[in-house]
């Protein structure tokens, strides 16, 4: 604690006195007014009137000592307002901002999302148009196939045509039934790899979903930083204002007590003794 707020120096009461002095001149004139008319009773003998003048005194000075007290609390309260005003502002500015940019960052996600939907889906249809387009492999019948085959050959050189057609029957069979399973197998080949493409794909828009959700959660975690920084300023300004009034209330409530207590010993009747004594004739 400072020493001018431990006890009234002279340069605090000063300051303090000069102020409240500045603020109720008119009052102050009105008190001195009616301390020359008190002393001017007591001089004169006329005790009733001196009497009546000191309690009016005191009803004053109490009464303007109560109207400072409440002056200043009501300065106090507007002070702290003002404050509380001031923060609910920047509050307010601080959601604001932080809604508008999270709004724009969720929609540019938004768009790279839907940016990159759109641009697999032109790459798996132009990935599909390529692949269907790829010529079928040669066929690569069984050895069951080529023997009959080659057996139908003999049988037509041999002139045997009844059994070579009887063998060409099971051989046009059996070549249907191999280009077949050839072409189920090439398009399963081709479904792998557009399945393996599409696959790949879903990798690359998890991996932005991931990254998007990244940075959600970093544009979070700096609001809530962002917003104990707006907090713990308040809380900084709020205390320092606190500490400042106390400070004001110590002061005047010492000054006023000083204030007070010099008036009330120029009007105690040991001063007032001493007073008429001094004014004997020696």
């Amino acid at each position: 604690m400072s020493a001018a707020a431990q006890g009234p120096t002279d340069a605090a009461m000063g300051d303090t006195g000069k102020t409240l002095e500045t603020e109720d001149s008119a009052v102050q004139d009105f008190l001195q007014i009616l301390e020359e008319h008190r002393k001017n009773c007591e001089r004169q003998g006329k005790y009733v009137e001196a009497e009546i003048a000191k309690n009016r005194l005191e009803e004053l000075r109490q009464h303007e000592e109560n109207r400072r007290r409440e002056a200043m609390r009501s300065r106090q309260i507007a002070e702290r307002l003002g404050v509380e005003e001031a923060h609910m502002l920047e509050f307010q500015q601080f959601n604001a901002l932080w809604d508008k940019r999270m709004a724009e960052f969720e929609q540019k996600s938004a768009d790279l999302e839907e940016a990159m939907k759109e641009r697999h889906g032109t790459e798996l249809m132009e990935y599909i148009r390529n692949a269907q387009s790829e010529p079928l492999r040669k066929p690569k019948f069984s050895k069951e196939l080529l023997n009959l085959r080659k057996i139908q050959q003999t049988l037509a050189k041999q002139k045997e045509y009844a059994e070579a057609h009887k063998i060409k029957l099971k051989a046009d069979n059996l070549e249907a039934f191999e280009l077949e399973k050839m072409r189920n197998q090439h398009q399963m080949r081709l479904s792998n790899v557009v399945e393996k493409f599409k696959a790949k794909q879903t990798a690359e828009l998890q991996a932005l979903r991931k990254r998007i959700q990244t940075g959600r959660e970093e544009q979070k975690k700096q609001r809530q930083l962002d917003l104990e920084r707006l907090l713990q300023r308040y809380q900084n300004v709020k205390s320092e204002l606190e500490s400042q009034q106390n400070i004001e209330r110590i002061r005047a409530e010492k000054f006023m007590n000083y204030h007070l207590s010099s008036q009330k010993s120029s009007t105690s009747p040991k001063a007032n003794r001493q007073n008429s004594a001094g004014s004997l004739p020696q």
